[in-house]
């Protein structure tokens, strides 16, 4: 199988690594990148010193890109192509993928509702299969999503991922391109559940992190976790999603490795916020995108818009806002009217 990865961040880096590691050497990867600088580094020391240093890139991995070749010509006789750029790259992306009328599947990593300017008719931003509904309707496409640090997926440890699409074809693309030993992906039906559980876990990974970098104990993360897995099962149901889809890999497990994990960067926004960092500082301490920071507010506006209740949600925009700090955000949380625990 031909496989070209658009974008050569670290969680593309990482997969691209990890499909073109395999004994077998079934696939042909293609890692294209818009950064000319970035594809020369990366052709020359065979790593990708700025998103995933340490990771050596196989020698069957063809990185190409900047000047030197479009998007348009990388996926120009490609099987699967998959879209590994942040969630504000994704529009611009499908947008010349639907006008080169590809006609292969195609699967996009990102994960997180898009920024308000282009609202949903509820009023909220969208998540990725809106957006390719609306502007690529004729792409067979889908998402891979689940627990996955990227560092650890290109070091070939453990990993469990869910390729969602409501194309078959799609589906069994993204499961043999990619399940191998050290990697199992699984097939799911339920783009939306897959989609939603992405994109809150960020926003409430954000609120575990500020919980520990308060050192308020594991009592109160193991809360945290559990009422904000709540709160992304209404939301995802209120959406059309499968409720069981958020007790599976997209759903809690994504949601426990961000919430936990020390490589979370939307975790580490919330420490250093907790630590007294302005929210400036803290994403600029990172140097990748922390999705959390900016689909917070879209989760809300479209939690909203539905009548969902989301309190942790609405607490880590206030807090990224400015509007509350860290202890304050805590007690509003904690100082809520009881209720019943599946309400």
């Amino acid at each position: 199988m031909k496989i070209c990865v658009l974008g050569a961040g670290a969680w593309g880096t990482a997969l691209a690594v990890s499909a073109s590691s395999q004994d077998r050497s079934p696939h042909a990867l293609t890692l294209w990148a818009r950064d000319a600088a970035l594809v020369t580094a990366m052709q020359s020391t065979r790593q990708n010193q700025r998103y995933l240093p340490g990771a050596a890139l196989p020698e069957s991995l063809q990185v190409t890109g900047g000047p030197a070749s479009s998007l348009e010509a990388a996926v120009a006789g490609q099987d699967l192509i998959i879209i590994a750029t942040p969630m504000a790259g994704l529009r611009s992306v499908l947008l010349r993928l639907q006008a080169a009328r590809v006609g292969v599947p195609v699967a996009w990593l990102c994960k997180g509702f898009e920024s308000p300017e282009n609202k949903t008719p509820d009023g909220g931003g969208l998540l990725a299969h809106e957006i390719s509904a609306q502007i690529a309707p004729d792409l067979a496409a889908g998402v891979l999503s689940g627990p996955s640090f990227a560092r650890e997926v290109a070091m070939g440890r453990p990993t469990a991922l869910v390729a969602a699409s409501e194309h078959a074809g799609v589906r069994d693309a993204l499961v043999a391109a990619f399940h191998q030993p050290t990697l199992r992906v699984y097939a799911s039906h339920d783009m939306v559940g897959v989609e939603v559980g992405g994109a809150v876990k960020n926003v409430l990974a954000i609120a575990c992190g500020f919980c520990d970098g308060l050192q308020l104990g594991l009592n109160a993360r193991a809360a945290l976790i559990t009422r904000g897995l709540a709160e992304m099962t209404r939301l995802g149901v209120a959406l059309g999603a499968r409720a069981d889809t958020f007790t599976g890999l997209s759903g809690l497990g994504d949601l426990v490795l961000t919430a936990t994990g020390d490589l979370s960067r939307n975790r580490q926004v919330g420490v250093l916020l907790a630590q007294g960092q302005t929210l400036a500082q803290a994403v600029a301490s990172l140097g990748h995108v922390a999705e959390g920071v900016y689909c917070a507010r879209t989760v809300v506006q479209r939690a909203r818009a539905l009548g969902v209740d989301m309190p942790i949600a609405q607490a880590v925009v206030a807090l990224l806002d400015g509007q509350l700090s860290a202890t304050q955000a805590v007690a509003s949380l904690m100082g809520r009217d009881p209720t019943a625990e599946l309400g």
